[in-house]
């Protein structure tokens, strides 16, 4: 079971940072990544991190604003985003990857945690 949550409004150029508890999964090694979908959009990989080693990666079009991290004893990942924009605004999940490392494909990840919405004003 995966839970995000720290979602809420914003303003463009503050900061928010998102947490998702992962529990119940016992498998070792895998990763886990952020997703996010805007409405109307399809869904899109934001970035992850390998529970192994904390090894992240990250998509393009975020790469310097955000910042994965876990906290290995807290089975929690955190997904903290500066600057955000109003482009930012969707609805942020985290899910559990079926590998070691975390990738950019959505059928690569076999559980999905709820949602948490994140708005950014102008």
């Amino acid at each position: 079971q995966l839970q995000a949550s720290g979602g809420g409004l914003v303003q463009a150029g503050d900061s928010l940072r998102l947490s998702c508890v992962v529990s119940g999964y016992t498998a070792s090694p895998y990763a886990l990544g952020w997703f996010r979908q805007a409405t109307g959009q399809e869904r899109e990989f934001v970035g992850g991190i390998a529970w192994t080693g904390g090894f992240t990666k990250y998509a393009d079009s975020v790469k310097g604003r955000i910042t994965i991290s876990r906290d290995a004893a807290k089975n929690t990942a955190y997904l903290e985003m500066n600057s955000l924009k109003t482009e930012d605004t969707a609805i942020y999940y985290c899910a559990v990857s079926r590998y070691s490392g975390s990738t950019s494909s959505l059928e690569d990840y076999a559980y999905w945690g709820w949602g948490t919405q994140v708005t950014v004003s102008s």
